[in-house]
Parts: structure tokens; sequence; C-alpha cells
């Protein structure tokens, strides 16, 4: 049992070290050394998105019909190695004229990482069955070393100072092979029989099994929310590192503006401690009450980046934003996920998961990539300084309504949750 854990343990470091190498720190690099505009750095971020649309599903219904799981992770990484190389050796231009040769690259990357963060998950909570763990239990802790990953790849990147440099691409780089040679050690992920395969729909047949939870309304309105909070999970990400970049000016000696990827990474310690209270809160609160902590925590993510800023007692709200992302981010994710996970008949869990994927990092990220872009281009002054303070607003205000929404419209019965 302990040697099945740490074994999940090291695939889920290595799948979040390789993102947080650069997904912090890519919009920086972005605008300070490829020179792009906010939209453009926005709808960079939004390939993510793209990718997550067709490739989670599509990878998922690979996993669970022809390839082993574990085998299908390894391919994707390699492959995201090379995009990942592909990118760094682009040379910048001083009007950003190769934007979309950069373009191009980071969609393959997304192209090729995105449904691996599904398919982990799928072989995770597949290898936890087979054992008989209680996935509820079992799962947070395996996690939670998904985040640790991330938060020291941020630091590597920040102390190596490597955010405006092609580094963090060559660190990712490293990362992709490790894991797709580890990934072949992992615990056998086999697709469905198809003896146990349901083939009851049109959907079915065609191999898009997940697509049939929309059927349900309970999940329809559930996949609904999830793009919708989408929008707002990669908004901080893209911008948080040129938020704090733009004080260099009037705080250039602060610890936010030296070593901006290390404050930030506080979201990421922050999603540990949340992470591993994850089971308490489902067990006592119920799924839907998890969930909106998660919306109305974002109101307050953007809301303390308004009146936040290095100095006293600005770096305070700051450090708040920080702290209440952990809230923000994993009651909905890591919850939803294990909500998809219960829902869904096993015969296609992992294309759950990648449908799941679709709705948060796909339709979600493009919409927000999109709309983040442009209001951070509209926000954007003669001289190009961004007036960010309005910025954040805006998102605030979003997430405030998108949770009196979902409180008056998703309903699920409590005790399920239990």
């Amino acid at each position: 049992m302990k040697h099945l854990k740490g074994r999940l343990i090291v695939m889920n470091f290595l799948q979040f070290f390789i993102w947080g190498s650069w997904l912090i720190s890519l919009g920086r690099y972005c605008g300070n050394v490829m020179h792009f505009d906010g939209l453009q750095i926005g709808n960079l971020f939004g390939t993510m998105g793209i990718a997550s649309i067709f490739m989670p599903g599509l990878m998922g219904i690979v996993a669970d019909k022809r390839i082993n799981a574990e085998r299908l992770l390894s391919i994707l990484h390699l492959l995201s190695a090379i995009a990942l190389i592909y990118v760094a050796s682009i040379i910048p231009t001083p009007d950003g004229a190769n934007y979309w040769q950069f373009y191009a690259g980071v969609l393959m990357m997304s192209v090729f990482y995105m449904p691996t963060i599904s398919l982990t998950n799928a072989i995770a909570y597949s290898s936890l069955a087979k054992a008989n763990m209680d996935i509820v239990k079992n799962f947070p802790p395996i996690r939670v070393w998904g985040t640790v990953g991330f938060i020291i790849a941020m630091w590597l990147v920040n102390m190596t100072k490597s955010m405006d440099s092609n580094m963090q691409l060559y660190i990712a780089t490293v990362a992709s092979v490790v894991l797709a040679v580890y990934a072949l050690s992992l615990p056998k992920c086999p697709p469905t029989p198809k003896s146990m395969r349901k083939n009851s729909s049109l959907l079915s047949a065609l191999g898009l099994d997940a697509f049939v939870l929309f059927k349900d309304k309970k999940m329809a309105i559930f996949f609904i929310f999830s793009v919708l909070l989408g929008a707002a999970l990669q908004v901080t990400n893209t911008y948080g590192n040129m938020f704090l970049d733009s004080f260099s000016g009037t705080f250039p000696d602060s610890f936010a503006v030296k070593y901006p990827n290390i404050l930030l990474s506080l979201s990421q310690i922050s999603e540990t401690l949340f992470i591993l209270a994850i089971p308490f809160f489902m067990k006592r609160f119920g799924i839907k009450r998890v969930m909106l902590m998660s919306l109305v925590a974002w109101v307050f993510r953007f809301g303390f980046f308004v009146v936040g800023d290095p100095g006293m007692p600005g770096v305070i709200f700051l450090t708040l934003s920080m702290i209440v992302y952990g809230m923000a981010f994993d009651f909905f994710n890591i919850s939803g996920s294990m909500f998809v996970d219960r829902e869904a008949d096993p015969s296609m869990r992992a294309g759950a998961q990648g449908l799941f994927m679709i709705m948060t990092n796909g339709l979600g990220a493009i919409i927000g990539g999109f709309a983040s872009g442009s209001v951070i281009k509209a926000l954007t002054g003669a001289d190009g300084i961004v007036n960010w303070q309005m910025a954040w607003g805006v998102f605030a205000v979003y997430a405030l309504v998108v949770s009196i929404l979902f409180a008056m419209l998703f309903h699920y019965k409590e005790n399920d949750a239990n």
C-alpha cells in the first residue's frame, strides 16, 4: 500500500513540477523578453484551453479503449519535451514579430501536456480502486505532492533568475523526459475490456461515452459552472508575475518585486493545506458547499489584489490573496474531480476526467484567456502602464456573480457527498 502511494506521489510531483517551471513566469517572459502585449499573452495562455477542448477527452477515450494509460502518459510527455525545446529556441525580436511562431509552439506544448493532468488523475484513481483503497481519503495526500513539485519548480526558476529567460522551458524539458521514462514503471492501467463497455447510445458507439453525462441535469449544470470557473483559473497565473513586476519603479527593493515567484508560491503552499483538508470539508459540509466556498474564495483572491501592493499594509493583502488561493483552486478542482469520478461509470473513468478538463481548462480557459487579455489591453494606457486595480476589480465582480448563480442553480443532496 505504501509502495503504491509512493509511486503515485512521484508521478504527481513530476507532473506539476513541469507545469510550475513555466506557468507562472511565462507571461512575464513573453512581455519583458518576447515583447508581446497583454492580449497576445492572454491568447497564448488560451492555447491551454484550445488543447483542453479536445485532447483530454480524446486521450481519455484512447486510454479507456486502446492503450494503457501509463504508456500514453509516457508518450505525451516525450512529445511535450520536444515542443518545449522548440519554444525555448525561438529568438526574441524587438517588435514581437515572431508571435505566431511562438504561439504555434506554445499550442503544441499545451496539446501534449494538458491531457496528462487528467491521465494522472485516472491512473491514481484506477490504482487506488484496484488496491481497495478509499479514494476520498487517500488521493488528496498523494495529490498534494504535485503542488509541492509545482512550488519547488517556481522557487528554482526564481532563484536561478530564469523568469526572464528561456531556461524555465529547458527546466520543464528535463522534467518531462524524466516523467516520460518513469511513467513506464507505473501500475498497469489497461483499457476497459470490450465486454465491460456500455454501448447503449450513438455517443458510446462513436467513442464519446463521457459526453452522455450531459443527460443528467445535475451534471450538465456542474459542467456549465466548470466552464465559468475555468475562465478565472489562469488569470492570476497569467498576469500575477507581471502585476508584481509593475511595482519595480515604486518598490524596487521589496521582496515581492525581487522574488515574485516565491511570493506567488504561497498560493501553492496554501494549496497543500487545503488539499489535505478536503476530506474533512466534504464530509462536514457536502460537495455543493465545498465548491461554493471555492467560488467565494475567488472573489477574495481578486479583491485582495485590488488593494494590495509590496509596501505596508498592502503586502498583507497580497499575502492574504495567496493564502485564499488554496481554497479557491482546490476546493473546486480536486473536489470536482472526485465528484465526477463518483458520478461517472467506471468504464468511462478516464473519459469523464477528460471531459471535466475540457470544461475547466478547455472552454473556460479559452474564454478566460481572451476575456482577461481584452480587459488588460483595454486598461493599458498609451504609456504601456496597466490599471491593475481596475482589472482585478473586474475579475472580482465576475467571480461574485458566478458564486451567486451557482448557489441558486446547482442542486445536490448533501448526504450524497458523505
